[in-house]
């Protein structure tokens, strides 16, 4: 879908100043040809040279925006309205609960508004190595969002141990989903996925023991039975 014809951030948020909606028609403007340019011709065969021209924007301002062409394809726009969503949440709902409704709005938001640039994000995470490790890195960045959404929640500490592991396997589990949605051929839903992710941590937290066996039967992955030690 041509970058003229969907919404795009900018858009969404007429209350912003000119020269922040400017700087964001830019990221967008770098963004959509990017895109364009890779399902064209591949990752590899993309420079930023050719992005910049095709954006109608100097090389400089295309690593002014973006310091690497890993982040043009990973960076999105959605972050700070995803983390306004958790917080604007009842505050005695469960954070599992809360990320379900946040998901739904992410999925809006970043896959249903232009599903062909999401789906070629997705494959390029697990077939180009350099994206797949940037995408590692970018994790801890969410990772510290629902650290502080959890913290404010809970009223633990943000930076606990318990609170980041917590958030962390969140961020992960969330990750891999995007994976295997990318890995199947995008064949099913990708809120379905998402909601049995987070049903697995619902079922975990309130029932550990019948979860692990429920997910051992499902995979096979069954503990053999021993007789004690040798």
């Amino acid at each position: 879908m041509a970058a003229s014809t969907r919404s795009t951030p900018a858009a969404d948020h007429p209350g912003m100043g000119l020269r922040e909606r400017k700087k964001l028609k830019t990221r967008v403007a770098i963004r959509d040809a990017t895109y364009r340019l890779i399902s064209e011709q591949g990752y590899d065969a993309t420079t930023v040279e050719q992005i910049a021209e095709a954006a109608e924007v100097s090389p400089s301002t295309v690593f002014r925006y973006f310091p690497t062409k890993e982040d043009i394809v990973l960076t999105d726009e959605y972050d700070a309205v995803l983390e306004a969503e958790l917080q604007a949440r009842p505050s005695d709902e469960s954070i599992i609960d809360s990320l379900k409704h946040v998901i739904a709005q992410a999925v809006h938001l970043g896959f249903d508004d232009n599903p062909e640039m999401s789906r070629l994000r997705t494959r390029l995470q697990v077939e180009v190595p350099a994206v797949r490790s940037r995408m590692m890195e970018s994790m801890s960045v969410t990772g510290q969002l629902l650290c502080r959404v959890i913290g404010e929640r809970t009223g633990r500490d943000a930076d606990g141990l318990e609170v980041r592991v917590y958030a962390m396997a969140l961020v992960g589990a969330l990750m891999e989903t995007t994976l295997y949605w990318a890995e199947h051929g995008h064949r099913e839903e990708l809120r379905d996925l998402m909601d049995r992710t987070l049903e697995t941590f619902s079922v975990l937290e309130s029932h550990p023991v019948t979860a692990m066996r429920s997910i051992a039967a499902t995979t096979g992955a069954e503990r053999p039975q021993t007789t004690g030690p040798q």
